[in-house]
């Protein structure tokens, strides 16, 4: 049957699977919103305020759900604004399939109005794009950008499409979703090899990173965990994967992980690495990090071996199949000194109770929220101080639950995450930490929420600063507080109301319950104004370059 391009590439994504897609539309996609308006009944659009709002958006939705996330933005500035949001998933490893639209095909190359080259811009960002210059190809491109987007390390894929291919007409014929490439098996030598190494230890541990979730392998991981009795640690990507309530369970590792884990991670003679890429936020100092061990490092992609953290045993391969061949093939055994030894660290930092009048504190918001939610609440943050405070304190029982920006770092991610997840699961209960410098970077969004009625809760940590750029500050530089303290007078609660969401405050101890408990039976968009004091550090933490012997537990004012 012949159709044109908007409807081809329409088609083309409801063969994917894809139910919800999240834009902005202008000159260059108008037949690309055209067929939306035609499909509305099949596939749901998702108008935002911006497009790196559709960006994260497609990103939280992929995170919730392991399904590709899709977003869509116009030429020139509407694409550009969607390169933050793609570094962000390609950093993290998240599939996500961005559309674009471009000027049609004689105008390009000539500066034309709303023209950029978004696939050279792209390139580094991407795990592949596309320029789309003949309708015949564009059923062919969508279905590859979906595989693509999907097989080994998932992450973003870009397809351009000028506006005189989406108007073209071609010969189209349904195909069904091919799916994922499948994963080449591990090779037997380097099993074999693995499994010497973790009978003979006697001090192992496990660390892990997104890839576990990436993967759907947590169960795989804990049969392993218990067959073998190894203590587990994460990086902040892999949490969720792994019960907290565990007796092998350490915790968070890295700049501001447990005492347990960075503890287990200096002191033990085999690490198996699974899914993690040893980040400089976790290995600060790459020779420092597990400097007595044999390094098994399993992971999908090759690119990962040897590239921060020189290892011993290379195994490439599916998360799932290896751990269970690994499970499959182990003896059982047991290292109950070792295990005891690194339980006995486990603690959280925890400040002094504050007294019923005083500011409130952020980890007795964290706790009281934790206590007020289901187990399978979606908790989006952005980047910042509250991000590292709902890692360590939110206590994250299911995989696909935490949404948080940490190859990046993005600033202004979690309001667009939140939004993605929410349409995801309409269900279930979302909420976003986030922070007032990180709010301010997308608060346009609460437009979104407002719009569709959301029934998102956005807990704003509000310490009047730049608090982790603040804390380093304190820490490293003399406490100079440059640029940290901006002065701003936003009014949270009537900035709220002005969108048409609903503005709460908390300003002393006594209303962290009261007002969390009415934020969260309202059901609709709310933002939570939580007054902390500008002095509340992330503890402990590791310095930059440093290890566990130089870790900072308190810090006098």
């Amino acid at each position: 049957m012949k159709r044109n391009g908007s409807d081809i590439l329409i088609e083309c994504l409801l063969e994917q699977g894809v139910d919800t897609v999240f834009g902005y539309p202008g000159g260059a996609v108008l037949n690309i919103y055209d067929a939306l308006y035609k499909y509305s009944d099949r596939i749901q659009h998702v108008l935002v305020a911006h497009e790196q709002g559709a960006s994260h958006a497609a990103d939280g939705y992929a995170r919730a759900t392991g399904k590709v996330g899709v977003c869509i933005a116009t030429s020139g500035p509407g694409a550009t604004n969607l390169v933050t949001g793609i570094a962000t998933a390609y950093m993290d490893s998240i599939p996500v399939v961005a559309i674009t639209g471009n000027v049609t095909v004689p105008l390009l190359g000539r500066d034309s109005f709303q023209e950029v080259d978004i696939t050279g811009i792209t390139m580094p960002i991407t795990k592949h794009n596309f320029i789309v210059k003949d309708v015949k190809d564009l059923a062919d491109v969508v279905r590859e950008a979906f595989r693509i987007a999907q097989s080994g390390r998932p992450g973003p894929v870009l397809i351009d499409i000028p506006k005189d291919v989406t108007a073209a007409e071609t010969e189209y014929e349904p195909v069904p979703a091919a799916g994922p490439r499948p994963f080449a098996p591990p090779k037997e030598e380097r099993l074999s090899m693995a499994l010497d190494r973790l009978a003979a230890c006697e001090k192992p541990l496990i660390y892990f990173g997104g890839g576990m979730i990436s993967s759907g392998a947590e169960t795989q991981l804990l049969a392993l965990a218990e067959k073998l009795d190894i203590p587990v640690c994460s990086s902040m990507m892999g949490l969720g994967a792994f019960p907290p309530s565990h007796r092998l369970w350490l915790g968070m590792v890295g700049m501001h992980g447990t005492l347990a884990a960075n503890r287990a991670a200096r002191e033990c003679d085999l690490l198996l690495a699974c899914g993690a890429r040893f980040s400089d936020r976790v290995a600060g100092s790459r020779t420092g990090f597990a400097p007595h061990a044999q390094v098994i490092h399993v992971d999908v992609d090759h690119a990962e071996f040897d590239k921060n953290v020189a290892v011993d045993v290379r195994l490439a391969g599916d998360l799932k199949e290896v751990l269970t061949k690994l499970t499959e093939r182990s003896q059982p055994a047991r290292h109950t000194a070792w295990v005891d030894t690194i339980a006995s660290l486990k603690k959280a930092y925890t400040p002094l109770e504050a007294g019923p009048e005083t500011v409130p504190d952020p980890l007795a918001i964290l706790h009281t929220l934790r206590r007020l939610t289901p187990d399978d609440t979606i908790v989006a943050t952005d980047v910042g101080q509250h991000q590292m405070w709902a890692a360590q304190h939110f206590e994250l029982r299911h995989p696909r639950t935490f949404l948080t920006s940490g190859g990046l770092g993005t600033m202004g991610y979690g309001m667009g995450a939140a939004i993605g997840a929410q349409f995801a699961y309409p269900d279930r209960q979302v909420i976003l930490v986030s922070g007032d410098g990180s709010f301010h970077m997308n608060l346009n969004e609460l437009t979104t929420m407002a719009s569709y009625n959301l029934p998102i809760v956005v807990v704003v940590m509000n310490n009047q600063v730049l608090g982790m750029v603040r804390q380093w500050q304190k820490v490293f530089y003399g406490r100079r507080f440059s640029a940290t303290d901006p002065h701003r007078k936003t009014d949270l609660v009537k900035l709220a109301e002005a969108f048409g969401c609903t503005g709460m405050r908390i300003a002393k101890a006594a209303d962290i319950e009261p007002v969390l408990k009415a934020a969260l039976d309202l059901h609709g968009p709310v933002v939570v104004d939580c007054r902390i004091s500008p002095d509340v550090n992330v503890l402990p933490m590791i310095p930059p370059g440093g290890t566990v012997e130089e870790i900072i537990e308190e810090m006098n004012e």
